[in-house]
């Protein structure tokens, strides 16, 4: 698999963090209580912030030479 093809699926399992975490935000807020509200906003935060810096490192890393 070439970089530029590894660099694109890195990004888009980003992206499917991203998502993943903003519906568990939602989760949380809405529908959830107790201590279930507390682990899924705890794990869709971590997410998130998982996702900002592999998509920081994947577009400051430049481009690829294929």
């Amino acid at each position: 698999m070439s970089p530029s093809l590894m660099k694109m699926w890195i990004s888009l399992a980003s992206m499917a963090f991203m998502f993943i975490s903003i519906l568990m935000i939602y989760l949380s807020r809405y529908k959830l209580s107790g201590i279930l509200k507390f682990i899924s906003a705890l794990i869709a935060y971590i997410l998130m912030i998982v996702s900002g810096i592999i998509i920081f490192l994947v577009v400051f890393s430049g481009p690829t030479s294929d």
